[in-house]
Formats: structure tokens, C-alpha cells, sequence
């Protein structure tokens, strides 16, 4: 997998869970659409931007399943699959169908970090920060190759329905 790919996928992965951080299960946020923009900055490229559109349903165990269309500036449409669950209060793992291994947020003073690796030794960190509003949050991505950052993305999030 490219830099522009690792940047992609993280940087419009997933919805920031807002005012269902506060309740149960902040996956509930993900149900329904949600909305992603931004701009992704990988090393001696041009940034560009990008954008999802993600429909999350939870079934009765508990575990979202989100399924996001991502629109890439200047590549073709794609289709990108989550499976995610709660382990423990402020803990969640899961899949993703562009992730090596498993995929693991934790909840930090009232923020999400995602944490995965992805081909060609590349590790994603992305901070979810909720807005007040409880609809919508800033994503921070940041994206190592051999432990040097390579790439950066920031983007805005929304629940649209």
C-alpha cells in the first residue's frame, strides 16, 4: 500500500463518536451516515483532498459494522469495511478492510486514538477530538513509515442524519 492510501484510510475512516462518548457505547455514534472531509498531506507529494460517506449499523451483539464509500482526489471511488466492538469501558478493537492486523482505540481524556498498521511498514495513529455539539469532530492523522512521519491529515467529521 501507497503513502496516499494509508493517508486516505485513516484520515476519513470513521465519525468521531461526540455526545455518545458520554453513554454506554460510543459506537452508537457511528449508526446511521456520517460525512468526512479533508486534506491529506503526504511527504514530496502535493496535498489533496478526500472525502467518505459511511452508513453504521450495530447488531444485537453489539459490534458496528460501517461500510464508507471514499472518494480520493484524482482516484477512482472505493469501498472501505469496518467491524468494530466494545471490550472494556473506553476500549474498542476491530477490522478494517485495509488494516494489517487488528484495529484498537482507546478513549484519552475524552478523545479517541486509533491505532493499526498497514502493508509495507507503515503504522496510522489518528486523535478523534468530539466537538461540543455532540454531531460532529476534528481528525488528527499522522502516518509512520519505519517509525519517521510521512504523512498528515486533518478533516472535519459529521453526523448527517
Amino acid at each position: 500500500m501507497n503513502m496516499r492510501s494509508a493517508a486516505l484510510l485513516v484520515a476519513l475512516s470513521f465519525a468521531a463518536p461526540g455526545h455518545a462518548a458520554s453513554g454506554d457505547n460510543a459506537l452508537q455514534f457511528f449508526e446511521g451516515r456520517t460525512e468526512s472531509d479533508g486534506t491529506v498531506k503526504i511527504a514530496m507529494k502535493k496535498p489533496y483532498r478526500s472525502r467518505a460517506v459511511g452508513q453504521g449499523q450495530i447488531s444485537a451483539d453489539g459490534t458496528l459494522t460501517l461500510v464508507q464509500r471514499v472518494e480520493d482526489q484524482g482516484q477512482l471511488a472505493k469501498e472501505r469495511r469496518w467491524k468494530m466492538r466494545k471490550v472494556s469501558p473506553g476500549h474498542y478493537t476491530g477490522v478494517m478492510s485495509e488494516a494489517k492486523g487488528p484495529v484498537t482505540v482507546d478513549e484519552v481524556d475524552g478523545k479517541y486514538r486509533f491505532r493499526f498498521r498497514m502493508d509495507g511498514s507503515v503504522a496510522v495513529e489518528q486523535w478523534l477530538i468530539p466537538a461540543p455539539d455532540g454531531r460532529s469532530a476534528t481528525s488528527k492523522l499522522t502516518i509512520r513509515k519505519y517509525g519517521v512521519v510521512v504523512g498528515r491529515s486533518d478533516s472535519i467529521i459529521r453526523k448527517t442524519d
